[in-house]
């Protein structure tokens, strides 16, 4: 892994999206997003503007927190997380370990029997190019809200099966997903000990590369994610400035 194959990176190698989350009302008589759950990533939120809730299942049980202007807050793998939008919320989230999340790392809760069938469960979460894209994203989210209420009003034991058809599905996408890994976070991390060591050793020869990248503000129409309409920032199409 070279210096040049990760310094253009974003801050941690991690992603950096503006989400203005779903106003669709939902199953349960809300309005917001889909659930899921990340496997591999954390995954945190600034609240730009609006309200709303973060409603999160896991093995410490259902949750909801409040979400206002200025409110940060993180959760780590393993918690199932939906959004509810209870007027204008847009998020800025910062995605650990970059492409990951969309390789597969994040995996929806659709109902047990969609789960145990990859095929299915590839053809519940597609969204078609075009006009027909947020149909299909609106069948996605409450797909996943009927799979997400079971959880909740269910034991332990549905949760922990849950999560073994989550590991199941994705199973075979580990040699990409490492190679992903390597090819980002790792080599981010990889990239700051070698400064360390010129540092350690007097050598001032590194600061000498240092530049400035911008991207500007994205021009693309917003896609459909799983939560809402994203503005991605892909670090891919910055700009050194002078």
């Amino acid at each position: 892994m070279t210096e040049r194959a990760v310094d253009h990176a974003f801050p941690g190698a991690t992603a950096l999206t503006v989400l203005d989350v779903y106003d669709w009302s939902t199953p349960d008589g809300l309005r917001g997003g889909s659930a899921h759950v990340h496997l591999a990533s954390t995954e945190g939120y600034v609240v730009l503007a609006g309200r709303g809730r973060l409603q999160t299942l896991g093995a410490r049980g259902y949750a909801e927190a409040g979400l206002r202007p200025g409110d940060c807050l993180w959760f780590t793998p393993g918690v199932i997380h939906r959004l509810v939008n209870d007027g204008g919320l847009r998020l800025l989230v910062i995605m650990a370990n970059a492409g990951l999340p969309e390789a597969g790392d994040a995996v929806l809760t659709f109902p047990p029997e969609i789960l145990a069938d990859p095929a299915a469960y590839a053809r519940a979460a597609a969204l078609p190019e075009g006009g027909a894209a947020a149909d299909a994203a609106r069948r996605r989210r409450d797909l996943s809200v009927e799979g997400y209420l079971a959880l909740r009003e269910a034991g332990s034991d549905t949760l922990e099966a849950f999560y073994a058809a989550a590991v199941r599905l994705v199973g075979g996408r580990m040699p990409e997903w490492r190679e992903r890994w390597q090819a980002g976070a790792l080599g981010v991390a990889a990239l700051t000990g070698r400064q360390l060591d010129r540092i350690a050793a007097g050598d001032a020869g590194g600061l000498a590369d240092g530049v400035l990248r911008r991207i500007v503000r994205p021009a693309a129409k917003r896609r459909y994610g799983m939560c809402g309409l994203l503005t991605g920032y892909d670090p891919a199409t910055a700009v050194i400035s002078p």
